[in-house]
């Protein structure tokens, strides 16, 4: 499902602190426009400055903020987007030397998954982390709403006007993120249910991952359109960072009773907020309960292997990181002439927009995850149904028959399965 959306851009001056410390900055601004173009601003300039430190109050130095100023007049900018996560004192500071609302790269990410978010889910999870995300911007103000109205006493009746909206506005906030919290709680139970559901079947989880726009919502597309139960429950598919924010699953059959479940998680990116990883969680848990990842690579872009590290990172991160894992190479065409595609081993270069490699991919997945399986031939008597029901929720049932000995089954199932119930093996025969 492709979806090009027309909206009018707001124009935005890009500002960048490169201190030394951070490798690949100037990919970092790089990002930085993406991030704004994928929330529908126009980057009418950019503006870097190199110093060995943040500067405290204004994040920049004092005679940048001037050149900032200007610049911002000069080329029409509506608002200033900052590389980093800026202080509630610097995001103040800046608002009031600049005249113009002052964004920083949690909040543009913020907004992008606001703009993207379309499941009741996904609304939540993003309303926790943008709160979550204010509340300590309002208590940074706390001096300086105090001023409005000043403060007689310690009270709260008697304090300020400025001070009283802000403890009003903090308790308001830390009450909708209880609520919120409740209800995120009661969502992750039916996705637990439904995880359980999942794993009952027998069925192996493959879980999509890796950097935003690496082509994993293309992957399942062609899967689904090819061996989907459902070929038109395809995904949200477009040429921008954080295209889609729901973990998705569709159940895959190629026709050989080794069927798994595709999941579609969100994108990674350097710099995600933690407060956003926090909020999907329970999302992004999916993919610790996978048989085995899928790691989407942009091949074409020349930073890839440090978008590979920020996958690897925040797996580690979700406790996914000893996974086993298959490495897909994608855009190999945008790049590269050799023929395609082409697999060494659990590492495959391929096209998915041009459909070059999706069978390899399907069998490097099944080698994978059916590598502990084992199919055998079981007759288990009538009053051992103890074990028949194990099996019949523990493996793939390829074969029932009920017999005048007892159940006859044909699965596949776990090795260790297999030797457990060595005693009730039989032939393939009558």
């Amino acid at each position: 499902m492709r979806i090009e959306e027309e909206r009018e851009y707001t124009k935005v001056l890009l500002v960048g602190l490169d201190t030394g410390e951070e490798r690949e900055f100037e990919h970092s601004m790089e990002e930085l426009a993406s991030l704004a173009e994928a929330a529908y601003k126009q980057v009418a300039g950019i503006i870097v400055q190199r110093m060995e430190a943040v500067n405290k109050s204004l994040y920049i130095g004092t005679g940048k903020v001037v050149e900032v100023r200007e610049y911002a007049e000069e080329c029409g900018a509506e608002e200033v987007v900052f590389n980093d996560t800026l202080t509630p004192s610097q995001v103040r500071n800046l608002g009031r030397e600049l005249e113009l609302p002052i964004l920083d790269r949690t909040n543009l990410i913020l907004d992008i998954f606001a703009l993207r978010a379309r499941t009741r889910e996904a609304k939540l999870q993003v309303e926790t982390a943008r709160l979550q995300y204010i509340l300590p911007r309002l208590v940074g103000m706390r001096e300086n709403l105090s001023r409005q109205g000043g403060t007689t006493g310690s009270s709260l009746s008697n304090r300020g006007a400025g001070e009283t909206k802000l403890e009003l506005d903090r308790r308001k906030i830390e009450r909708r993120v209880s609520e919120l919290r409740k209800e995120l709680e009661n969502i992750a139970k039916v996705r637990e249910t439904m995880r359980k559901k999942r794993n009952g079947s027998a069925v192996p989880q493959v879980a999509l991952v890796g950097y935003t726009n690496a082509g994993k919502s293309t992957i399942m597309n062609h899967m689904v359109e090819l061996y989907g139960e459902s070929p038109e429950k395809t995904v949200l598919e477009m040429d921008m960072l954080f295209a889609t924010l729901e973990t998705q699953v569709r159940s895959i059959h190629t026709g050989d009773n080794k069927p798994f479940f595709l999941v579609d998680t969100v994108g990674f990116i350097r710099k995600l907020p933690h407060g956003l990883v926090k909020a999907f969680r329970s999302t992004l848990e999916e993919v610790r309960y996978a048989d085995a990842l899928v790691q989407v690579v942009d091949f074409s872009d020349e930073h890839y292997r440090e978008q590979m590290e920020v996958t690897a990172e925040t797996l580690k991160e979700l406790d996914a990181g000893d996974i086993p894992q298959i490495v897909v190479y994608n855009k190999v065409d945008k790049c590269q002439s050799e023929q395609l595609p082409r697999r060494h081993g659990n590492q495959i270069y391929m096209s998915a927009s041009r459909n070059l490699g999706l069978e390899e991919l399907i069998t490097a997945i099944k080698e994978t995850v059916y590598a502990d399986r084992e199919e055998v031939c079981f007759l288990i008597p009538y009053e051992k149904g103890n074990v028949t029901s194990y099996l019949m929720e523990n493996s793939t049932v390829l074969e029932q028959e009920y017999r005048e000995e007892g159940v006859w089954l044909r699965v596949s199932c776990h090795r260790n399965d297999a030797e457990k119930y060595r005693v009730y093996w039989c032939a393939n025969t009558e």
